[in-house]
């Protein structure tokens, strides 16, 4: 029943293969299948890792591996316990409470098509548990104990199946394919609708700043951020013509405003799959370039996965297997308005799995847009998101679907970033709207995807964006303002964006976009800060300063996430897990060890309670007034001003020197 294969500990029972192994610091992986043997060539996010010398005893009844922190004990029937190795501590249980004359598995293998399986896997839940990350979800709550998560890739939600757990562990659901996870009171069940075996990851931290570092190690440290995109974004659905974007550097330039990106967004295509300005409103993209480069500007172009039909591309990649194919009836797509003909057409996906179709893709984008200077890419639509959602349906060059089609925007990031790397480029973001395991390697930046500009949508990005950043990616951002809709000349928007605005100050990433109103021949209304009015554009010109001046502290804390992994933005807990009421706060935030980011997310309000950690002092970055931690205050909040709280030692330049 139990045996040692090199440094790895096997239990096999009744066609059953588990198999536990050290997968990093404090960390083993598990792998279980009821087919002929455990597979080392399946899609997943880990890394190799060195050989590590765990301590396995095998006996009659029970065996057990231990790594460093972590230990985890096999029962005579399989089940697994997992134990913080130096406290003791119970981690995770498939010993589940319940009491029944005959109890159900906790693990469940129900035959598919082929060697794929139904799989399920149960573990005991604890009332005092609190879990976060997941990737990137609306619902709008940091601790998601009671929810249940589909894990798919859909606009506005990240699937990245990682959990941190307030029990001093992390846990990767290490399966690309479609499931869900059940955070119940009485248990917590992961689910995969199509896999060939069960395959997970778990670590041990003393701190979540050790979780956070062991799992970077395991799946992998995001690049450093290159030091212009630590700057300010201008981005609108969108820019018609080079002309308007020129425009727009001008003014801001004109202006004496910071300015380090400025977004193309998409339909500067003359077809969906060209993958190619089009040279009727874009006639000199070289020159566009080399005046924005004049005027410290950089540009994003909009890459999207999908290609018409009547593409000058579709026929060769048809031909050569490039293209997402079904598995019965017409072929995944998505409908959508292209610039020619006009009206509605059938768009299909490129297969970002297949490597030969992401070689396709960077040739083409490297003699449409590289070679103009444009290296920075937006890659929109990219969970992908088809019409109808049927994963099912979808024939990946790696396989179903439903086995693993949550990999595709890491994938896609892939071909960009090592197509950029063949270019001998070093500084590559990618600002992408979906992420997997393992995204941040390749540079990606995520934003929250089409959202609602509406109070409410503000509240939820604070913790959409903590969760996110707990899920490895430490570049996100919103759509300040939110993305479908918002009236530049209606007061209440205004109110809305100011705040909104000085919420994005503190983001990671730093970028201004939307569908501004009136919405007409497929551009939005102006989108530029000093569009809101005179009284917003005051204020949003002082936040604008106020970024450029924490640059340099802003960096240091990407060089941390590079090297360590820990986020700049990140829940109170991170930085003081000690502090019992930090597990609680969410609607609040560390930016680096010395910054508290209290945003304003209500509308009308001019003041809000703010919870400084016990531990340390704490000084009002406005004022200088110092104040004791672990006491909730009430803080002044005028609509010039966020409440902003400086750890105690900490000096950061948050007001002008000319105040």
């Amino acid at each position: 029943m139990f045996s040692q294969d090199g440094n790895a500990l096997l239990w096999q029972h009744n066609h059953e293969t588990l198999r536990i192994e050290p997968w990093g610091q404090d960390s083993l992986r598990v792998r279980i299948t009821r087919n002929a043997c455990i597979r080392d060539d399946l899609p997943n996010a880990l890394l190799p890792v060195a050989p590590a010398e765990p301590t396995i005893t095998l006996g009659a009844d029970a065996a057990t591996i231990r790594n460093g922190a972590i230990q985890a004990t096999v029962s005579a029937s399989g089940a697994l316990e997992f134990r913080n190795a130096e406290s003791g501590k119970v981690l995770l249980s498939e010993l589940l409470p319940e009491v029944y004359y005959l109890p159900p598995a906790p693990r469940q293998f129900r035959p598919g098509e082929g060697d794929l399986y139904h799989i399920e896997a149960a573990f005991a839940a604890y009332d005092d548990e609190r879990l976060y990350g997941l990737g990137q979800q609306p619902h709008g709550r940091l601790d998601q104990k009671g929810c249940v998560i589909d894990l798919v890739q859909r606009n506005t939600r990240v699937c990245i199946p990682f959990l941190l757990s307030s029990r001093g562990y992390g846990f990767l659901w290490n399966m690309p394919g479609i499931g869900r996870v059940e955070l119940g009171m009485n248990g917590t069940r992961w689910i995969a609708e199509a896999a060939r075996q069960m395959d997970y990851w778990i670590t041990v931290g003393r701190t979540p700043a050790d979780i956070l570092r062991h799992y970077a190690d395991a799946t992998g440290h995001p690049p450093m951020l290159p030091e212009w995109a630590a700057g300010f974004w201008q981005s609108k659905l969108r820019y018609r013509t080079q002309a308007e974007v020129l425009e727009v550097a001008r003014e801001y330039k004109r202006r004496g405003l910071p300015l380090s990106v400025i977004v193309i967004d998409y339909f500067h295509w003359t077809l969906q799959g060209d993958w190619k300005f089009d040279p009727e409103y874009w006639p000199d993209p070289a020159a566009m370039v080399q005046e924005l480069d004049r005027l410290g500007v950089k540009v994003m172009v909009s890459i999207w996965p999908t290609v018409n039909p009547l593409s000058e591309n579709f026929a060769a990649m048809d031909h050569a297997g490039y293209l997402v194919r079904s598995d019965r009836g017409v072929r995944p797509n998505r409908v959508f308005v292209d610039n020619r003909p006009a009206g509605p057409v059938y768009v299909h996906f490129y297969d970002a799995m297949h490597p030969g179709a992401r070689d396709f893709i960077w040739q083409r984008v490297r003699e449409n847009y590289y070679r103009y200077g444009i290296k920075l890419w937006w890659l929109d639509t990219c969970e992908p998101q088809t019409d109808p959602e049927d994963p099912a349906n979808m024939r990946y060059y790696l396989g179903s679907g439903v086995e693993v089609t949550n990999l595709y925007p890491l994938l896609h990031a892939r071909a960009f970033f090592e197509g950029m790397q063949s270019e001998g480029e070093t500084e590559i973001v990618l600002l992408c709207r979906s992420a997997w395991a393992g995204s941040q390697r390749y540079g990606a930046a995520v934003w929250s995807g089409d959202i609602a500009p509406t109070w409410d949508s503000l509240r939820r990005q604070v913790r959409a964006g903590l969760n996110i950043a707990l899920s490895g990616i430490p570049w996100w951002t919103t759509d300040i303002g939110g993305f479908e809709g918002g009236d530049p000349d209606s007061p209440a928007y205004r109110e809305l964006i100011v705040r909104w605005f000085q919420f994005g100050t503190f983001c990671p990433i730093f970028r201004l976009h939307g569908r501004r109103e009136p919405f007409r021949d497929g551009t939005g209304g102006p989108n530029e800060v000093w569009a809101f009015g005179d009284a917003a554009y005051g204020i949003m010109r002082e936040f604008l300063f106020l970024r450029e001046r924490l640059r340099p502290y802003i960096l240091a804390q990407m060089r941390i996430a590079h090297e360590t992994g820990l986020p700049p933005m990140r829940p109170l807990f991170v930085d003081f897990p000690d502090d019992a009421s930090c597990w609680a706060v969410d609607d609040q935030f560390m930016f680096g060890p010395d910054l508290l980011v209290a945003p304003v997310l209500y509308a009308g309000a001019t003041e809000r309670e703010v919870y400084p950690p016990a531990g340390t002092a704490w000084t009002d970055a406005w004022t200088g007034t110092e104040l004791p931690g672990g006491q909730t205050i009430s803080a002044r909040a005028p609509l010039n001003r966020i409440p902003l709280y400086l750890r105690a030692g900490a000096s950061l330049p948050i007001r002008s020197p000319a105040l």
